[in-house]
């Protein structure tokens, strides 16, 4: 049992490390984003010379890189312990123009024009735009309220915090199924045993049932008793002690039941005894015969 305790918490220590790897690697920063940038075509504003074009692509891309950078910082401190108290990721348009206007006065200008190539681009640039309603799509650069990065920058500490934080969560619930999935198959087989238990006491209870109806119609035959037939809570009184017949009850229903459904030797009547109505017992086998079995 000790082997097999150790090489489950081998196998758990293991898959724990695991997922930390994985989670870590993939809360990285994405690679595919600066290139998704540095892939996109140029629009000039109609201008067809060479250097116009290389200058408005140079600027462009210098904004978008800019851009992306603090975005995914912002991001990454919002949810690694967010030490500047943001209430969301995303930041608000004048915030970023105000940001991009400290690096390059140009920016600034060139903002909504930016923001028009990121709405076009079909290639995800990690950059998301975000409008009044947050759940609705934002189709034109009017209607942005906000900009948030979807790849966000966290440090390698928030990775691996992070990481850890979530191959723990995903263990507690596989550990967590994994007892409740045991404790159902425990309370199943505890059911079983008991219903077991259950049908095994009845069956005894009814050879008692049958040999107490049996000894009685003998008396009868023989002039002991003066009634052929006995009263059912009387042999429920002579056969259960009164301790036991709260906790008897459901097996003494069951006995009873059985008796009226499988036993052709003992038939139940209705009569009046002392005053009032029972259901009683009647053993329907003759004395000759009941000897000879």
């Amino acid at each position: 049992m000790s082997r097999v305790l150790l090489a489950c918490t081998v196998i758990l220590s293991l898959i724990l490390i695991w997922l930390v790897y994985m989670k870590t690697v993939s809360l990285g920063q994405p690679e595919n984003a600066n290139s998704n940038i540095q892939g996109l075509s140029v629009d000039c504003d109609g201008k067809t010379d060479t250097y116009c074009r290389a200058q408005e692509q140079r600027v462009q891309l210098q904004l978008l890189s800019e851009l992306y950078s603090f975005l995914a910082k912002v991001a990454g401190d919002f949810e690694c312990g967010n030490p500047s108290k943001l209430t969301n990721a995303c930041v608000p348009i004048e915030d970023v123009r105000t940001y991009l206007a400290i690096l390059n006065k140009d920016y600034a200008s060139k903002l909504e024009a930016a923001l028009e190539w990121i709405l076009q681009s079909e290639t995800d640039l990690g950059i998301q735009l975000v409008g009044e309603d947050p759940s609705e799509l934002v189709v034109s650069v009017q209607a942005v309220q906000c900009v948030q990065s979807s790849w966000p920058s966290r440090s390698l500490d928030c990775r691996l915090s992070l990481a850890l934080v979530t191959a723990l969560q995903r263990t507690f619930i596989f550990i967590l199924a994994l007892g409740v999935m045991w404790g159902v198959l425990v309370l199943l087989r505890y059911r079983w045993r008991r219903l077991q238990e259950e049908e095994q006491a009845m069956y005894e209870l009814v050879h008692r049932i049958i040999a107490a109806v049996r000894e009685h119609y003998k008396d009868w035959d023989q002039g002991l008793e003066p009634l052929p037939y006995v009263p059912i809570p009387h042999i429920r009184d002579s056969l259960i002690p009164p301790q036991n017949r709260r906790r008897m009850r459901r097996v003494w229903d069951k006995a009873v039941e059985f008796l009226a459904s499988h036993e052709s030797r003992i038939r139940t009547e209705s009569h009046r005894v002392g005053g009032e109505d029972f259901l009683v017992w009647r053993w329907t086998q003759p004395s000759e015969m009941s000897d000879s079995s």
